[in-house]
């Protein structure tokens, strides 16, 4: 049943999507104004019906719902590229991720999601601009119970003593190495994300100094291609999420 305060997901007949939290108050639309109040007490997969008799089906957000419609900032870190760092990595219930490069939060929230009441999140950043963006979207994802958005550069050094996985989002993810060392337990994951092909190159680079601390390189680039599915035919959609990143993965011994 749906109580107030619940974050509730209204599709409409087209199929567009609202994020609404049941509460009593009126929700306007270019389909008619709604009572939220009317939500409380259903059931997920009821409906409700705007003044102007247009229906709305109400159903449980996900996580991808709570991102589609979180303030962005900067470039967020795609769904498939955050399946693939947790699934890798092997990040579980009550894990604790050090993040940088925390940006508009996305990344942050899907981590927040994975580990649990039970995880710890710690994302540094280092303009407070940021900062603030993203902490305002893990409030409003619901998750700042377990997460600490930090203001400050980790490459200067991680104030935790120990972390499950390292995962990053920075310009020069080497400059970590020697921190995640110190901290990262053996069997953990460092994790970098990288846009372009020179930075996985320099990153290889100064790992040389720490192959004694790390194995399992492993570099991955995630591409998404969606089908067209007609009566008559199925074919690939002519346009795909393709480059976005480097995904590059090495283990703590």
């Amino acid at each position: 049943m749906i109580s107030e305060g619940d974050r509730v997901l209204l599709v409409d007949r087209r199929g567009k999507r609202y994020l609404v939290t049941a509460s009593e108050r009126e929700f306007h639309t270019d389909l008619g104004i709604l009572k939220l109040g009317e939500l409380i007490g259903k059931p997920y997969g009821a409906s409700i019906t705007s003044h102007k008799g247009e229906e709305f089906r109400a159903i449980k957000p996900d996580i991808n719902d709570i991102i589609a419609k979180m303030r962005r900032g900067p470039q967020i870190v795609h769904p498939k590229d955050a399946g693939i760092i947790i699934a890798y990595a092997g990040i579980s219930p009550g894990d604790t991720v050090i993040e940088a490069g925390a940006g508009s939060g996305a990344l942050t929230i899907f981590l927040a999601n994975v580990v649990g009441p039970t995880g710890r999140v710690v994302s540094y950043e280092v303009r407070e601009d940021h900062a603030e963006i993203a902490r305002k979207n893990v409030e409003f994802a619901g998750f700042s119970d377990r997460v600490t958005i930090k203001l400050k550069n980790i490459y200067d050094g991680i104030d935790e003593e120990r972390a499950d996985h390292i995962v990053l989002d920075l310009p020069q993810p080497e400059n970590v190495l020697p921190h995640a060392v110190e901290v990262l337990r053996p069997g953990g994951y460092f994790v970098a994300y990288t846009p372009c092909a020179n930075q996985v190159h320099r990153f290889f680079q100064a790992f040389q100094a720490y192959r004694e601390h790390f194995y399992r390189p492993r570099i991955v680039e995630v591409l998404v291609r969606e089908q067209e599915v007609k009566r008559e035919c199925m074919r690939p959609k002519t346009t795909m999420l393709a480059h976005t990143g480097y995904l590059t993965f090495i283990r703590k011994l």
